[in-house]
């Protein structure tokens, strides 16, 4: 992904409708930084389960992409992406810039994925 790239289809700052824009850039190139306040978050902690990893095991054993992982990652991304935009919002933001992912292991069968970014409000280009 470039850093560029957004999520979610076009807001109009003025207003504050539209869905909520999240970039991996420190800036929205048609929107002016009004004001910085500061880092958001949004963090899950996840386990596969038992059976999901047994089935994952025996796939790791004959090799190749292991789905039962490549889901689980996708699904626990888009929860902390969206528990970062609530924390956005109760923040006052309308918009998030340097988004970025952080992931770790805990134990043997936890992972924790955190999606974070500086909280922000835009509005337009004078």
């Amino acid at each position: 992904m470039s850093g560029d790239e957004t999520w979610g289809a076009a807001l109009d700052p003025a207003t504050g409708t539209g869905s909520f824009p999240v970039t991996t850039a420190f800036d929205f190139p048609t929107w002016r930084t009004e004001r910085s306040l500061g880092t958001c978050f949004g963090l899950v902690v996840r386990s596969m389960g038992a059976l999901k990893g047994i089935a994952a095991g025996f796939r790791s054993i004959v090799g190749g992409e292991v789905t039962q992982y490549t889901e689980l990652l996708e699904d626990s991304r888009r929860h902390a992406v969206d528990r970062m935009i609530e924390n956005a919002r109760l923040m006052g933001a309308n918009a998030i810039v340097g988004m970025r992912f952080d992931s770790s292991e805990i134990g043997e069968s936890l992972t924790e994925i955190v999606a974070y970014g500086t909280a922000v409000i835009v509005g337009p280009h004078q």
